[in-house]
């Protein structure tokens, strides 16, 4: 047993997060995404909402602050500019882990799709809502 861990820091999760090296991309997706079939590597966190899981992500891993939008989140198809409910609680998630604004990115369906390919793992989760995906690169401890 470790101290300050959730339930949702599983073995394989902590195994994730600690062998990504600076730059790497992790997504975080819900359950409609094609997860299995785009991932090099998958974490499934079947019964955890996907807002708890980037909470637990970013209580260890560092977003990148050498680029600009280290939070991309999945546009919803024909409303760019809309973002539901499950995305702004992703990014009060980041504004809490962070200490301060820092607004997400977005990609287009497929764009995202792609991203999540070359991704170092993939994390399903049991997020019902759609648009419940979100990619974060990772960055450096104290940079």
């Amino acid at each position: 047993m470790l101290k300050t861990l959730t339930t949702l820091h599983t073995p394989e999760l902590l195994h994730v997060l600690a062998s990504m090296g600076h730059g790497d991309d992790i997504a975080i997706v819900d359950a409609h995404f094609p997860a299995v079939s785009m991932a090099q590597r998958i974490v499934r966190l079947d019964a955890a909402p996907a807002p708890e899981v980037l909470r637990a992500c970013l209580q260890l891993m560092p977003l990148d602050t050498f680029v600009e939008q280290p939070a991309l989140r999945m546009e919803m198809v024909g409303q760019p500019s809309d973002v539901p409910e499950v995305q702004q609680l992703f990014q009060q998630e980041i504004d809490a882990a962070e200490g301060r604004s820092w607004p997400m990115g977005q990609l287009e369906r497929f764009e995202f799709y792609e991203r999540s390919r070359e991704a170092y793992a993939i994390v399903a989760t049991g997020e019902q809502r759609p648009y419940g995906c979100i990619l974060l690169k990772k960055g450096v401890v104290g940079a």
